[in-house]
């Protein structure tokens, strides 16, 4: 397994967090023809726009949590067992994956499931980045999500 993978850090949250705060996406459901990310790098490009738009009013401009929705960035960020009191959160973050499938599914908190799968990755490649993550020029997909495991201290 490479570094990378290694050092996962709880950044997973960031999706999970990052696309909770609603709002309708600029993307193909919508009628709009937005740019699809080729690497890592463009889907952390990609990220930030949709993070601004849709997560940051409640997780932070930087993903470091509100009063409204926990932190998406830093060591405590995805913790491995639900938060006590969780309203949507039943179950483990182990993987990036877990973490994916969990916000496409409960995601923005006000309209879930709305944005599509190209930038719930977006969202979860500049949680990862900003987490101290990079993947190089290797895409985020369900694929490499399932491979990568959340490291715990």
């Amino acid at each position: 397994m490479s570094m990378q993978h290694q050092k996962l850090p709880l950044l997973l949250v960031s999706l999970a967090v990052a696309t909770a705060c609603g709002g309708t996406p600029p993307d193909a459901k919508n009628g709009e023809n937005a740019a699809r990310p080729a690497t890592f790098s463009e889907q952390v490009k990609r990220g930030a726009e949709v993070f601004a738009d849709h997560c940051s009013s409640c997780h932070g401009k930087g993903g470091e949590g509100t009063a409204e929705a926990p932190a998406l960035v830093g060591p405590t960020a995805l913790p491995l067992d639900p938060p006590s009191g969780a309203k949507h959160r039943k179950s483990q973050f182990v993987t990036v994956a877990d973490v994916a499938e969990f916000v496409s599914t409960n995601m923005p908190g006000d309209a879930p499931g709305s944005l599509d799968a190209e930038d719930y990755f977006a969202v979860l490649a500049f949680d990862l980045k900003a987490n101290g993550i990079d993947l190089g020029e290797q895409k985020l997909d369900a694929a490499v999500a399932a491979s990568l495991t959340i490291p715990r201290k």
